[in-house]
């Protein structure tokens, strides 16, 4: 990771310790989760860029998009040609696309009878009807990498605020 990479990690991991109230549950992705998604699925790279249809730090598809309520810019109309490409390629527009995304599909993937981060991964790169199913090798090991680093520098702050 380069110098500003690890300044805006630290700076989503401070806000990992909010507690979420239940006026909040809009918002069901912690930061540190879409900083994982975006490393395992584009490397966190902010070049604007469809690859088969999947567009920008999130990869994020058309009926996502869709099924997420159409989320624009500002400035931008829903209906416009463009309208999906320069969301998808706006880091906040992108990130609250899939914070609706998972209000609409979250779900327990796993079974573990908790909806949490590893959840959503697999719901975002999966599908919410196939997030049972095995994550794809190369994803799951970034994806996991990144949350078990995050959670080892969340304890290492805690411990030097004790």
């Amino acid at each position: 990771m380069s110098g500003s990479e690890n300044l805006l990690y630290l700076c989503l991991l401070l806000t990992v310790g909010v507690a979420w109230t239940k006026a909040e549950t809009q918002r069901p992705i912690t930061e540190t989760c879409l900083v994982c998604m975006c490393e395992a699925l584009s490397g966190c790279n902010g070049t604007a860029v469809c690859v088969n249809g999947a567009c920008g730090l999130f990869r994020i598809t058309w009926d996502q998009w869709v099924d997420s309520g159409r989320l624009t810019i500002p400035g931008d109309s829903p209906l416009s040609d463009s309208s999906f490409t320069n969301c998808a390629n706006d880091p906040h527009c992108a990130a609250d696309t899939l914070q609706h995304y998972m209000v609409k599909y979250g779900q327990d993937c796993n079974g573990d009878e908790h909806e949490d981060c590893y959840d959503y991964g697999a719901i975002h790169y999966m599908g919410p009807f196939n997030c049972q199913a095995d994550m794809p090798y190369t994803y799951e090991s970034i994806f996991k990498r990144c949350l078990k680093r995050a959670e080892k520098q969340q304890k290492q702050q805690q411990a030097t605020n004790n």
